[in-house]
């Protein structure tokens, strides 16, 4: 069955200043992440994003095989954010790897955040799926997460 994902987004707007929670997969579920180096290149780029104001990255992260963002948006929309973070991590994946071509699934999958209530839950969902995939027995023990609230 051909990826359905790009058909997530009709329909929808994003709003600055609201939170959302973005997904993204690589392609074919590859754990390209397994690889701490090539995922602390995902993590460089997530916070070149907040850094230079398109987010404010409230927490992330970075399993082998995807990215779970939860983060309040700027001025710019989801898609290019998110077209930014996987062209721009791509590129340096790829030259590190020395390979070229697609390392993402196409589209990406976001929930806006309704209630600021709803926040820490997210938080602590996102930050245990390193737990709930038994990579780790303590998130402690996870590298790839950080949360505005530490």
């Amino acid at each position: 069955m051909p990826a359905q994902s790009h058909r997530l987004r009709l329909g929808r707007h994003c709003q600055p200043g609201h939170p959302y929670l973005l997904t993204t997969a690589t392609q074919r579920r590859q754990p390209l992440f397994g690889d701490f180096d090539l995922a602390r290149l995902l993590v460089a780029e997530l916070r070149a994003a907040s850094e230079e104001g398109w987010v404010t990255s409230l927490a992330w992260v970075v399993m082998p095989d995807h990215l779970h963002w939860l983060v309040e948006l700027h001025g710019k929309p989801l898609d290019k954010l998110m077209r930014r973070i996987k062209s721009n991590s791509a590129r340096h994946i790829n030259r590190r790897i020395g390979c070229s071509g697609v390392l993402w699934q196409q589209g990406f999958h976001d929930r806006a955040i309704r209630r600021e209530e709803d926040l820490l839950p997210v938080a602590r969902y996102i930050i245990a799926n390193p737990l709930r995939a038994g990579l780790v027995e303590c998130i402690g023990d996870y590298p790839l997460w950080d949360a505005c609230w530490l």
